[in-house]
């Protein structure tokens, strides 16, 4: 095994023109800030490229290219194959086009399982066919651990289940799901998985193939990048599914046909500089490297996920030592089994309260539902206007963890 290198993070932070503000920023989950590479990326493509792509003169060409580029690059980044990611605007929308280009798979009276775990991007929109005779059954986190439980999904498993759609890590409870063991549970069951990685992308590597998921999603704006939507699906998914552009755009045009009116050219151009920037790191760290793009990535992911490891232990010790706070999820740091995103409770504090105290210290937190909703309630939080959330990524510091207990403590 790869022996790793202490974790530089001033270097990493240096990449960072919003980290040179004194704000210690623990709402990463809702999205983290942009290093340079990607700014210089964005920037000079709107000045040199902001043309129609595709066309036979120069400018024209180059911004097909760049545009290109940026999609090679998520596809090797997620272990995808060519042609097997688009790039749209959102989770969201991207769920929301997938439900409709596979409804035409489904009759009346076949099941789709959702979570009532999850961001509502992998929930709302599948829960929607029941308008059209599908049967919607909800698998059911329990309130106690937040927890999704494989038994429980056994359960839920019939002949007529044909998509199962979850999330490899809960953007509030943080738990890491056994994404392989649930995917090889319902395709013995002759169902389709649907996971949403957004939570989980941002903190340890996306790989696709070994998974052998059928549709995975992540949001790059949670991953250093610009506010665009990826989704990956198998080929053969994607050639079946309905399109969802224009009549003139084929069933066989991959990834186009889900994504109507095309790709943010700007935006995804600006994927690239995702890549410059984990290059960098990986060439602070480890050198010169032969490594594919998807291997160094794992060399630097292992990275990040053993120093925010180190970052959340004392957070965790806090929490969980401290009176009166309820941790949601897994009273742990270990990598192995969460992601550094914490929500909790507090008593006789509204959660909302707290944020705008810990402000004051020049922390940035978050609190509400965070677009998961069902969890919310299932959690009974709802009343306290949500949880309070701290989600750490690798540009974080232990002196800002310091100083986010610190200010806790004194807070509630």
């Amino acid at each position: 095994m790869l022996q790793l290198p202490a974790f530089d993070v001033a270097f990493a932070r240096a990449q960072f023109p919003n980290l040179e503000r004194p704000w210690a920023l623990f709402e990463n989950a809702g999205g983290t800030v942009v290093p340079n590479q990607v700014i210089d990326r964005l920037n000079d493509y709107l000045r040199n490229c902001q043309v129609q792509p595709g066309g036979a003169y120069g400018p024209s060409e180059e911004a097909a290219e760049r545009i290109g580029e940026a999609q090679r690059l998520m596809e090797e980044m997620m272990g995808a194959e060519p042609g097997e990611v688009t790039v749209g605007p959102s989770t969201t929308m991207n769920v929301y086009l997938l439900a409709q280009a596979l409804r035409p798979w489904f009759e009346e009276g076949d099941e789709i399982v959702v979570t009532n775990l999850d961001h509502e991007a992998n929930s709302g929109a599948w829960r929607r066919l029941a308008e059209s005779g599908l049967s919607i059954r909800e698998w059911r986190v329990d309130p106690d651990t937040a927890e999704l439980e494989i038994e429980a999904l056994e359960a839920l498993l019939t002949g007529k289940t044909k998509l199962v759609c979850f999330s490899h890590c809960s953007n509030i409870a943080g738990g890491i799901n056994d994404v392989p063991a649930i995917t090889r549970l319902v395709h013995e069951a002759g169902g389709l998985v649907c996971v949403d990685g957004v939570a989980f992308a941002p903190h340890r590597q996306l790989d696709v193939k070994a998974w052998d998921v059928d549709f995975y999603l992540c949001s790059p704006y949670k991953i250093y990048g610009p506010h665009l939507g990826l989704l990956y699906g198998k080929r053969e998914h994607l050639l079946r599914a309905r399109a969802q552009n224009h009549y003139f755009i084929s069933d066989s045009d991959i990834p186009l046909k889900l994504n109507p009116g095309g790709p943010n050219h700007e935006l995804t151009a600006a994927l690239t500089g995702m890549i410059d920037y984990f290059d960098v790191l990986h060439r602070h760290h480890f050198g010169e490297s032969n490594l594919p793009l998807h291997g160094r990535l794992g060399q630097l992911y292992a990275l990040f996920a053993e120093h925010e490891e180190h970052l959340a232990e004392p957070f965790v010790d806090f929490l969980t030592a401290r009176p009166g706070i309820r941790l949601v999820g897994r009273r742990t740091a270990r990598q192995q089994l969460r992601a550094p995103t914490f929500s909790f409770l507090a008593e006789g504090r509204r959660s909302d309260e707290i944020p705008a105290a810990l402000a004051r210290h020049g922390i940035g937190i978050g609190s509400g539902d965070f677009y998961a909703a069902r969890l919310i309630d299932a959690l009974g939080a709802r009343d306290r206007g949500g949880v309070v959330r701290a989600s750490m990524v690798h540009y974080n510091t232990a002196e800002e963890v310091g100083r986010l207990v610190a200010a806790l403590d004194e807070t509630i």
